[in-house]
């Protein structure tokens, strides 16, 4: 058994070598996020984070229509559900927002729309089918768009975010616009997109896992930074691992001697 064995109701998961599949399962509402979603879905991250054998996790979604639909409206418009204005109360159901400390990519299947857009932001690279579609329509249904929008202005460009927010659902970018803006970083055939995840996923696993946290952790907080203070941080973080790390002498030596590394796990 592992920490997901249990049934989930909005989800499915896989467990496939060092790589969580979690894909987003409710089709008959193009997989848009219910409340339980959310809590199911803060569960899922915070067992990810434990299980030391899982070195990488694939977000995508059920089906070939949709990849995430955004928030369901019959949720947003329910104003008896208890709500509260604190971010951390709310906001765990990303892996940025649950500060999990491994990869994780997004594999878009279909259309990704307003709350979907979280899981393009909130992941560390984006892929999609050619048949994806990406849109914001907070403004157009009367909602505030600003969470996923203002993570992805700091990763595209300002006014592609800016245009799509203003013209809400009447802006809807392609696959193929989207990895000129990069926000996604690949496009390939819907009949390819899991396999090519699961390609990457594994080669993202059979890095040193400690390297890759700590190049992380430097990446993302160097987003929040003037450069130069983010580089003065990073430095000690590079030379301590490069002077201490096992892995830094292991990587080499495995290289010169034609072997896969034996990276230490943490």
């Amino acid at each position: 058994m592992t920490v997901f064995d249990k049934t989930w109701n909005t989800l499915n998961l896989e467990v496939i070598d060092h790589t969580l599949v979690v894909t987003l399962d409710r089709v008959g509402r193009m997989n848009a996020i219910s409340p339980e979603m959310l809590g199911e879905l803060a569960q899922v991250w915070d067992r990810f984070e434990r299980e030391e054998s899982l070195r990488v996790a694939v977000v995508t979604g059920a089906g070939s229509k949709a990849f995430c639909a955004g928030a369901d409206v019959s949720s947003v418009a329910d104003k008896s559900r208890a709500r509260t204005g604190v971010f951390e109360r709310e906001n765990s159901f990303t892996p940025l927002q649950a500060k999990v400390t491994k990869p994780t990519i997004c594999a878009v299947n279909g259309v990704c729309a307003g709350g979907g857009l979280h899981f393009v932001a909130d992941t560390d690279f984006t892929i999609a089918a050619d048949s994806a579609t990406f849109v914001d329509p907070h403004v157009s249904v009367g909602q505030v768009s600003a969470i996923e929008t203002m993570v992805l202005a700091r990763r595209i460009p300002h006014q592609a975010v800016m245009r799509m927010m203003l013209l809400g659902r009447a802006e809807k970018l392609s696959a193929q616009r989207a990895l000129e803006l990069g926000m996604v970083t690949e496009v390939m055939p819907a009949n390819r997109l899991r396999e090519r995840a699961l390609e990457l996923a594994a080669v993202i696993a059979s890095n040193s896992p400690d390297a890759i946290a700590a190049s992380r952790a430097c990446i993302w907080d160097a987003l929040e930074r003037p450069l130069h203070d983010a580089i003065r941080l990073a430095w000690p973080v590079l030379r301590a691992h490069g002077d201490n790390h096992p892995d830094a002498q292991e990587g080499p030596k495995a290289f010169f001697e034609k072997r896969p590394a034996n990276w230490t796990v943490e």
